[in-house]
């Protein structure tokens, strides 16, 4: 079987092994970000609650990994890479057990605190550590595998928790994150080679304080918008806030001698399209569709837990197979006209999902789903790509930051979109419930949004990233 034996080659690649290492770790911090939506009556019963004010173990989450973000790097840097990232792993999976043990609301909300604050320095640091260990002309290979657990995770999660939950107990979890972490702990000091700075530098305190005001209250201002009461006054006061801090953080990252997070990488043209302008209309765009599918699917027409989450495994199915086909086409048309022909495809993706409902032949619905599914893995992996595509080794720490904050935002204003959408539907309605009609606005809405992004992408340079994806190299002399 020659793609066995392909396998097992690439496998020997140290640079390989260190990736699925860090994308393992990533996907239990992305599943975990997720797993307990459909947990929350249980949990909300266990500790005599009600279920949205158990909906703040989510926030809690979300916003103590926003705001740890920008000091992953200069922490990478004093302490090691492998260090830190193998330490997050650990009070990762330390915390999950306390989030199980937890006898009592006020404690578990801690807990997850020190979860989320964790899983802060796991994404950017890992993927620093993965682009330090690889050769560029290898980066398509290796950081491609970086993509399926944001992939994967949104999808599965709530199934898989519905699924623990009335196996087993809501405890178990955050229970299955324990062999896993300690595996992946076991790997990481055993596999992954040490890096640190040479010259250590000041904490910039100034810089922290800024992001982590301006990150916090955008982050929890999106989350309110989205939820399902949704508190406009306190929502748009924390945006305002938002940006009022963002601006005071801009101007200090770029007065400061030594500031947190250089803001250099973004002048480049493909990290700032494929992070902020392309990159964040995408991310969401393609991110609203997994929230609004199963509510839509489950609200409206009244399919249970399990055919809903088939339906979505169909969804997380084409992500996998098109992972089996995505390097060789951006290495024959290059990142440029993958981005601009399966952005395209993606909106349209997004646009046909609006139109699923038990009266469409079944065929045209696993059709539908497969057509999403599969466009959404190809361009969140060119996204990727380009957003390293031109970036030195002496820029990396930022742009993985960077990376990781674009990607909380825009994942975060994707889903509050949705939600607006659909209760600004409902109002004009005149309607105490939401119908077909809300769903096929919204997700239209999430199309043209994820549709304006081919602007962006139109405007990189023809030969864009070139050098990582392989485009053109075989046609070289």
């Amino acid at each position: 079987m020659p793609w066995l034996s392909e396998l097992m080659a690439e496998l020997r690649r140290p640079s390989v092994r260190i990736a699925l290492i860090v994308a393992s770790a990533m996907f239990m911090q992305n599943l975990d970000s997720t797993i307990i939506v459909t947990a929350l009556p249980a949990m909300a019963h266990s500790f005599a609650t009600n279920e949205s004010r158990l909906s703040e173990g989510i926030t809690a989450y979300a916003l103590a990994a926003a705001v740890c973000i920008p000091a992953s790097a200069w922490l990478a840097e004093r302490i090691g890479a492998r260090t830190l990232f193998g330490g997050a792993i650990a009070l990762f999976t330390l915390s999950s057990m306390a989030c199980g043990l937890a006898g009592s609301f006020p404690a578990f909300i801690a807990a997850r605190l020190v979860q989320g604050g964790s899983a802060a320095m796991m994404s950017p640091v890992g993927r620093l550590i993965v682009l330090g260990n690889t050769d560029r002309r290898e980066l398509m290979s290796t950081i491609s595998m970086l993509v399926w657990p944001g992939l994967l995770a949104p999808v599965i999660g709530p199934a898989l928790g519905g699924f623990i939950t009335d196996a087993l107990s809501w405890r178990w979890i955050f229970y299955v994150n324990v062999p896993i972490g300690a595996l992946a702990i076991a790997l990481v000091f055993a596999l992954i080679p040490e890096h640190r700075a040479s010259e250590r530098t000041e904490f910039d305190r100034r810089g922290f304080l800024w992001l982590a005001v301006a990150v916090g209250c955008l982050s929890y201002g999106l989350d309110l918008l989205g939820g399902k009461h949704i508190e406009a006054t306190l929502a748009l006061g924390l945006l305002a806030a938002a940006f009022a801090a963002g601006y005071g953080a801009v101007r200090h990252l770029e007065s400061a001698d030594r500031p947190l997070v250089r803001l250099d990488v973004l002048r480049k043209r493909p990290f700032r399209v494929a992070t902020v302008s392309g990159g964040g209309l995408t991310r969401a765009a393609i991110s609203a569709t997994p929230y609004l599918l199963p509510m839509m699917l489950e609200v409206v027409y009244r399919l249970s837990p399990l055919q809903s989450g088939v339906l979505l495994l169909i969804y997380m199915a084409a992500n996998l197979l098109m992972k089996t086909v995505t390097n060789p086409i951006i290495r024959r048309f290059g990142l440029r006209q993958v981005l601009i022909v399966n952005g395209a495809i993606t909106a349209l993706g997004i646009a046909a999902c609006a139109w699923i409902s038990p009266g469409l032949p079944e065929t045209l619905i696993v059709l539908i789903l497969l057509f999403a599914g599969a466009s959404r893995s190809m361009q969140f992996t060119a996204l990727t790509l380009t957003t390293f595509a031109e970036v030195t080794p002496e820029e990396r720490a930022p742009a993985s930051v960077l990376l990781s904050l674009t990607q909380q935002i825009s994942m975060a204003a994707g889903v509050a979109s949705a939600a607006l959408i659909l209760n600004f539907t409902r109002l004009m309605r005149h309607s105490a419930t939401l119908g077909a009609l809300d769903f096929r606005v919204a997700l239209s809405l999430m199309a043209v949004l994820g549709a304006l992004s081919l602007i962006a992408y139109g405007s990189l340079p023809e030969n864009t990233g070139a050098e990582v994806s392989g485009h053109g190299r075989a046609a070289s002399p």
